[in-house]
């Protein structure tokens, strides 16, 4: 009967009466040697890694999650996250203690979501490390357009010298993002901090255009 007054579907496939199917968590489930380090249009000068291509359920519960109000997908999502942190540590790439930092968002976006996801997804995944913490301590200021349809050169003047960092997070640092598209946000990001004087390592998405 609820079903049929608040119909669930499954937010990577849209099959019915279920809010996450064991076909799009297999889909999203972490193999053995991935991440996959990429190589972005624009280099943040620091090693990239991204845990699929932003394509069928991993790209739908993504944008369900951020546009279509689906929090309930934060839960998979950031289990996938954690995954791909667990396996870094694990190949030495990262090393504890580690700080976790959110990509910056628009806070026009951040307000729409009712908060950033992105940041919400990193605050799960790090909660099973006792030497991992997060710090949301980037954040977009001035008028940031949204990026979808701009080119690689116009995300970089869109985003370049909007970023700002509220204070330097300790310990080695690893970035944070849903998507790598062109690499201009994850670039500026990396800048920014390494100019505060963060030691960042490397970063790591969800998805890869």
């Amino acid at each position: 009967m609820l079903d049929l007054i608040l119909p669930l579907e499954c937010g990577g496939c849209g099959a019915p009466s279920t809010r996450w199917c064991p076909a799009c968590a297999a889909e999203l489930a972490v193999h053995a040697d991935e991440p996959h380090i990429v190589v972005p249009r624009i280099d943040p000068g620091v090693p990239v890694f991204a845990l699929g291509r932003y394509c069928g359920p991993r790209r739908n519960a993504i944008v369900a999650l951020k546009e279509r109000g689906r929090r309930d997908l934060a839960a998979p999502l950031s289990y996938a996250l954690e995954l791909g942190i667990r396996r870094l540590l694990d190949w030495g790439i990262l090393a504890a203690p580690l700080s976790v930092v959110p990509a910056p968002t628009r806070r026009s976006a951040a307000r729409r979501r009712g908060g950033d996801p992105v940041t919400r997804m990193a605050i799960a995944a790090a909660a099973p490390h006792r030497s991992i913490i997060v710090a949301p301590v980037l954040r977009t200021a001035g008028l940031v357009r949204d990026s979808v349809g701009l080119s690689s050169a116009a995300r970089e003047r869109n985003i370049a010298g909007r970023v700002r960092l509220s204070e330097v997070p300790p310990g080695e640092v690893l970035l944070v993002d849903d998507i790598i598209t062109t690499g201009a946000t994850a670039c500026e990001a990396v800048r920014v901090l390494v100019a505060g004087g963060a030691r960042v390592t490397a970063v790591l998405a969800l998805a890869q255009v």
